[in-house]
């Protein structure tokens, strides 16, 4: 089968597309032959060195995937052959990749994929979506009527918090790099919208939120927490999933006199019920239309190592030319 694998950690251009054999399913895994897979910047950092397991050799790159069942393992039972799957967290701690034409992905990781979705769009909202769906229900216990801000709409992860906290009955706020983002942001369902190069997005939130945010999702690598606890709600909640070298400060006073709490995850620790929880809703809302992909660039997986730079130069050097997610196809 055709893969995109490393054989060693590096740059995007370690990133080699050839022949590797093909997965037999063992135990509970069931084998996909893979339809769709996404880039996600975690995948980047994996690639690069920044993982702290040891990866298999050769490692197939990726985490998301969307596909067809080709063959169950002997203990496996959720799925069928021929039904249509789509997972995550996969090339992550230990676990094989998903850039490959068939993947051999334990059962417990893997979701069925609603008539009337494709796979491309499930391959879109998988990481994200979860990652998306943990942050604004597992842990910020999100309640209809209460106020969310996140940075960056129409990105990977922004997009889905955008339409999941609307789709639950929250007021959204959110941001964009440009007027017409601001319009996608719109269209996704944002409430409200702020150009941040042109707009301040300081002087404009308290007035957007005079009560306060409720749940403040940070997508900056360099929180300003003086900022964020200042528009905060009396018992708001702060959501980090970004700044991993950060070390700004913190205002601590202000923070717990308003009874706030913060909360960091990252989605690769997160068990597979409480993934699966997040896939009924997701599945629920990509069927009722409340959830679409963002998809900005479509690749065949042979372009994996090109898809890579190109999510990096998003995510690092903030070029500004993806509004959403990479989707490749074998």
């Amino acid at each position: 089968m055709k893969a995109a694998y490393i054989t060693e950690t590096g740059p995007a251009e370690s990133i080699q597309y050839g022949d590797l054999p093909k997965p037999e399913p063992r135990g509970r895994e069931v084998l996909v032959r893979t339809t769709a897979v996404s880039v996600n910047p975690v995948d980047t950092y994996i690639r690069n060195g920044a993982n702290f397991w040891e990866l298999p050799t050769p490692f197939v790159v990726g985490c998301d995937l969307a596909g067809v069942v080709e063959a169950v393992g002997p203990k496996a039972s959720r799925f069928e052959v021929g039904a249509r799957v789509w997972g995550t967290n996969q090339g992550l701690l230990g676990r094989q990749g998903t850039f490959a034409e068939y993947c051999a992905v334990d059962e417990d990781w893997l979701y069925a994929t609603p008539a009337g979705v494709s796979d491309e769009d499930a391959a879109a909202c998988a990481l994200v979506g979860v990652t998306a769906h943990l942050g604004l229900f597992r842990d910020a216990r999100l309640q209809p009527g209460e106020t969310v801000f996140v940075h960056g709409g129409t990105g990977g992860v922004g997009s889905m918090v955008v339409q999941m906290a609307k789709a639950s009955g929250a007021t959204v706020i959110t941001t964009g790099g440009s007027d017409e983002k601001v319009q996608a942001c719109l269209a996704l369902g944002a409430d409200h919208a702020i150009n941040y190069n042109s707009q301040s997005v300081a002087d404009l939130l308290p007035q957007l939120a005079p009560g306060g945010v409720n749940v403040f999702w940070e997508t900056l690598r360099e929180p300003d927490f003086d900022f964020i606890v200042g528009v905060l709600a009396e018992r708001g909640r702060l959501i980090l999933m970004a700044g991993r070298e950060a070390r700004p400060e913190f205002p601590v006073g202000p923070f717990y006199v308003k009874c706030c709490s913060v909360h960091g995850f990252v989605m690769f620790k997160t068990t597979a019920d409480e993934l699966r929880t997040c896939s009924l809703d997701i599945n629920r809302w990509l069927s009722e239309g409340k959830l679409r992909a963002q998809i900005s660039k479509r690749m065949p997986l042979s372009a994996t190592a090109a898809a890579h730079q190109l999510q990096e130069a998003n995510t690092l050097q903030k070029m500004g030319t993806l509004g959403g997610k990479i989707v490749l196809t074998p």
